[in-house]
């Protein structure tokens, strides 16, 4: 599985994406206005992104967030299933669990995904920390 990351601070334009499916794990350590997380929703949407995990500060309504875009992306009308996308929030659980479930639970029913990115909202970049943080996670179950 490909892991990647992706550092963005709030009212940050979401970069330039080739749309292909993956999952996305959202890991908000600051609020943000409703407007910026409909702009980052859309893309998500628009991306490619067909599991959508939230964890952090404002996380329930990242995921409401994600799932009112995919209902006006199809006009509140029925959604293919190679385009639906499901969501889940982790609220009051450890980052862990969220990056355990991310790996090992986030499928989805009608496309494998091959990709997970990691979308941190906050002030600084932390990929090395953040990728070793998903590493330990699995190693914990996978046996590594």
């Amino acid at each position: 599985m490909q892991i990647d990351y992706l550092h963005l601070r709030p009212d940050d334009a979401p970069p330039a994406m080739v749309a292909r499916p993956y999952r996305a794990v959202m890991i908000a350590e600051l609020a943000t206005s409703q407007s910026w997380r409909n702009e980052i929703a859309s893309w998500l949407v628009r991306s490619g992104c067909l599991y959508f995990i939230a964890w952090g500060v404002e996380c329930e309504a990242w995921h409401d967030t994600v799932d009112w875009t995919v209902l006006e992306e199809f006009n509140f009308g029925n959604i293919p299933d190679d385009k639906f996308v499901m969501t889940t929030w982790h609220e009051n659980e450890p980052l862990a669990e969220a990056l355990w479930f991310a790996g090992h639970s986030a499928s989805h029913p009608d496309i494998e995904l091959h990709e997970t990115v990691i979308v941190h909202i906050a002030l600084e970049e932390q990929r090395a920390t953040t990728l070793q943080r998903y590493g330990e996670s699995h190693a914990m179950t996978d046996g590594s």
